[in-house]
């Protein structure tokens, strides 16, 4: 009876042995946790509810770190660091790790440690995307143990909209960028007091003209010589790993024209129609859903970003020609765009993603522009103007005309220009202008 029974129901055959999750676990209890650049991005370390928390981003940008610097404050709290577990899912030797075999590393952990069995425990799985069938042993381990679990995937198989599919809801999740210039500044050991003399303040303006140029990869600004060749690396592995992989592109030629068409186009609005006609006219055979389809993986992957024009109708938003954004100012740069109104414009967006603002771009009904309106409970609350320098009188009369019509057809009368230098309010044709410079706002206006 026995042989029939393992007969139909065999043991489970795991692929990492126990011996080898022991060495996984003291290896990193044995290491401890390596020097941080802390990062401005607050992630709790511990949620009421049972659920997973998520950290999704694009590549290299840091998430890795972050569920360091999260170990670091666990233990900086009193936890000893043999509450936490970290496992790199994308190490040679766990390549063929599935669900089972991650039950089988609790398993072995709780062996190693039987005491924290009945104390809260924290489990870290980077690049989750590498296990089969991952999702169930999250939801079983959060359903039936005492564990906060950490999970990170590059952006290229697990994000957002994946994650919430597999869990069915049940994780909270959090976007890394590269740097802010927050970070950025910690990066290069300077501090951002509020009161500066004024070679604290030239410098700090400095670094921010750095970091405007160069952008906030964390690789790209720790070897600040190889910069270029680290940027290029990244759009490459984005493109070929993320995109040509994950959705099976087979026209790279096309993709790689399309990326430099985007760069090329960022703050302005991107017309797929357009593109296609001049696709044609080189000769090449492709549709627009191909082209739409390419441009949403690239979207996706964090790469590049579409910012919709606002409209009080949901469906006209979502069908209106997007405006792109690039995901680092770096990248930019590397690709020749030293426009430093454009790389101006971009690092404001990209900050306004960092602080989860629900932002659109807005053209009045006689078609004059402004850069960003954000939306608040369902209306407009701020309205912000870029413009890295005013002082030519055309210039700020354009700036302030479109932001005056804007405010008029939108109700809002909390009105911004954000520029490099220029500080002050204005009121002008009864309503409140306040100029905010570029420094400060990044420093100090964190809402």
């Amino acid at each position: 009876m026995e042989g029939k029974i393992y007969k139909f129901f065999p043991p489970i055959q795991y692929m990492i042995s126990k011996e080898k999750w022991a060495e996984v676990v003291k290896d990193f209890h044995g290491k401890g946790i390596p020097q941080l650049v802390k990062r401005e991005l607050s992630i709790p370390k511990k949620i009421p509810l049972k659920r997973a928390i998520s950290i999704i981003g694009p590549r290299r940008a840091g998430k890795t770190y972050t569920m360091f610097q999260l170990i670091g404050e666990i233990v900086k709290d009193g936890i000893s660091i043999d509450r936490t577990i970290y496992i790199n899912l994308e190490r040679t030797d766990l390549e063929d790790c599935n669900s089972k075999d991650l039950m089988a590393m609790m398993e072995t952990y709780y062996e190693m440690y039987p005491e924290n069995k009945k104390r809260k425990t924290w489990l870290f799985l980077d690049e989750i995307q590498n296990v089969g069938m991952w999702e169930n042993f999250v939801r079983t381990v959060i359903d039936s143990e005492n564990v906060q679990v950490f999970i990170s995937g590059s952006s290229s198989k697990l994000l957002s909209k994946e994650i919430a599919t597999a869990l069915r809801g049940r994780t909270i999740t959090y976007t890394i960028l590269p740097f802010s210039f927050k970070d950025y500044l910690a990066a290069e050991n300077m501090e951002s007091r509020k009161y500066l003399s004024t070679s604290e303040k030239a410098s700090l303006i400095n670094a921010l003209k750095t970091y405007m140029e160069k952008g906030g990869y964390p690789e790209a600004i720790l070897y600040k010589k190889e910069s270029e060749k680290i940027l290029t690396d990244i759009v490459e592995t984005t493109m070929y790993r993320d995109v040509v992989e994950r959705y099976g592109v087979r026209n790279t030629r096309l993709l790689k024209l399309l990326i430099q068409s985007l760069i090329s186009s960022s703050q302005r609005e991107f017309s797929v129609h357009k593109f296609y006609n001049y696709t044609k006219s080189m000769g090449m055979k492709v549709s627009k859903t191909t082209l739409y389809n390419y441009m949403n993986a690239l979207a996706d992957v964090f790469l590049i970003f579409l910012l919709r024009k606002y409209s009080t109708s949901l469906r006209e938003a979502g069908q209106s020609i997007p405006k792109v954004y690039v995901v680092d100012n770096g990248i930019l740069t590397s690709s020749g765009v030293n426009d430093f109104g454009k790389l101006l414009e971009n690092l404001v967006f990209l900050e306004l993603t960092r602080r989860n603002k629900n932002a659109y771009y807005y053209k009045s009904v006689d078609n004059k522009e402004v850069d960003f309106v954000i939306v608040e409970k369902g209306k407009v609350s701020k309205i912000l103007q870029v413009a890295y320098s005013l002082d030519d009188f055309a210039t700020k009369e354009r700036e302030t005309k479109s932001l005056l019509k804007a405010s008029r057809e939108l109700k809002c009368n909390s009105l911004s220009i954000l520029t490099w230098s220029k500080e002050g309010e204005e009121t002008t044709n009864g309503k409140k202008i306040t100029y905010i410079p570029l420094w400060k706002w990044l420093v100090f206006m964190n809402r």
